[in-house]
């Protein structure tokens, strides 16, 4: 009886079971690892396949299984380059103020296909991103008030640039918007669209 009582203490523990037994699923198989990997990563936010791809290769995961994983997740829809791209621009064009230039940098960084890149930039016609960089100068003159003009031009071009507009767009558009909030901008009048 005590035997009994002995063997059913010592049954669960493991002692008796080998090491690949006692591992959880995922660290014995290598596939079953990369979909936890892919899923945990695609549940915080969309992600590219490159991104996955990098996420997995970090992870010491074979690239044979890396490359069948990803397979499987593009063919059921959960990679999807052409919709991740339209989602960053539309997200970080209203949300961020970025410019086509600087939205088409990010993409590519990403893995994105320069024609994918191409085709979701081309979501931001030329009005939209002018009314954006407006929206943004406007934002920062409310704070520039007592700046030399000078200052203000250098400054808000400077962001511009930096949000990825075009120095003829950054130019005429902080023309424009300082003249319309009373600044001296014909420091520009020199300077070309």
């Amino acid at each position: 009886m005590a035997e009994r009582k002995y063997a059913r203490r010592t049954r669960g523990t493991g002692s008796d079971s080998s090491p690949e037994e006692s591992r959880k699923p995922e660290e014995q198989d290598p596939a079953a690892k990369a979909r936890e990997i892919c899923y945990r990563l695609l549940t915080v936010r969309s992600r590219t396949r490159q991104e996955l791809e990098q996420a997995l290769h970090r992870k010491e995961i074979p690239d044979d299984v890396a490359q069948t994983i990803l397979g499987k997740f593009a063919a059921i829809g959960l990679i999807d380059d052409e919709a991740f791209a339209e989602s960053w621009v539309r997200s970080r064009h209203t949300y961020q103020g970025l410019g086509r230039r600087a939205l088409a940098m990010e993409l590519r960084r990403k893995g994105v296909a320069d024609e994918v890149v191409a085709e979701a930039v081309d979501a931001v016609d030329s009005e939209a991103e002018d009314e954006r960089a407006r929206q943004l100068v406007r934002k920062k003159l409310g704070a520039m008030s007592g700046l030399e003009d000078q200052v203000r031009i250098r400054r808000l071009v400077g962001m511009l640039a930096r949000k990825g507009y075009s120095e003829g767009m950054a130019f005429r558009v902080v023309r424009e918007e300082l003249s319309a909030y009373g600044g001296d901008a014909s420091e520009l009048d020199t300077i070309p669209d």
